[in-house]
């Protein structure tokens, strides 16, 4: 029973932070690496995932990479912070509606602290990957990024000796190791 709800529980957050990411992708870097953290938690229950996990690993940590390619790009994403940590406040203090805003007032900037907490966590969040994504990939090779994707854990799917509790194609859960 555990277990169940414990893999339903997986699934549901892993598909959620999948939309998430998907809806990020126009923001440089944070869709890709929120896509990637999707994949890890669903590559614990599919099987499908797991054999797909190296290749979006390489496609998130390139986009990484590129979004700090260039000082404009960096300032650009640092813009893109300092924006929605500026937006958040704003929401969050919640000032009268302007003249110009159609609707009743109530329907101004709605959810207050609540959805200004969540733009500045964004903006901590693609700040974090940001600076990692400097730290870590900034000058790195398209090869150097590859290794660095597929270290500690390499595979392309047909030898896979890891074992985890994932959804077969028709709903079933198989528990144990892989046959290769």
């Amino acid at each position: 029973m555990n277990e169940t709800v414990k893999g339903l529980g997986l699934k549901i957050f892993g598909w959620l932070l999948l939309l998430v990411g998907i809806a990020a992708l126009p923001l440089p870097g944070p869709g890709a690496m929120i896509i990637l953290g999707a994949m890890f938690v669903l590559a614990t229950q599919y099987e499908w995932a797991d054999k797909r996990l190296d290749r979006v690993k390489v496609w998130a940590l390139k986009g990484a990479a590129d979004s700090v390619k260039t000082w404009p790009r960096i300032a650009l994403s640092l813009l893109g912070v300092v924006w929605l940590v500026g937006l958040g406040i704003f929401w969050g203090i919640r000032p009268d509606a302007p003249g110009w805003w159609p609707l009743r007032e109530s329907w101004w900037l709605i959810g207050g602290w609540g959805t200004g907490a969540t733009l500045i966590f964004s903006g901590v969040v693609a700040l974090a990957l940001l600076v990692y994504s400097f730290v870590k990939l900034r000058g790195a090779s398209r090869a150097e990024i590859e290794a660095q994707a597929t270290r500690g854990g390499a595979h392309d799917g047909d030898d896979d000796d890891r074992s985890a509790v994932r959804s077969e194609p028709g709903g079933e859960h198989a528990a144990g190791t892989a046959a290769g």
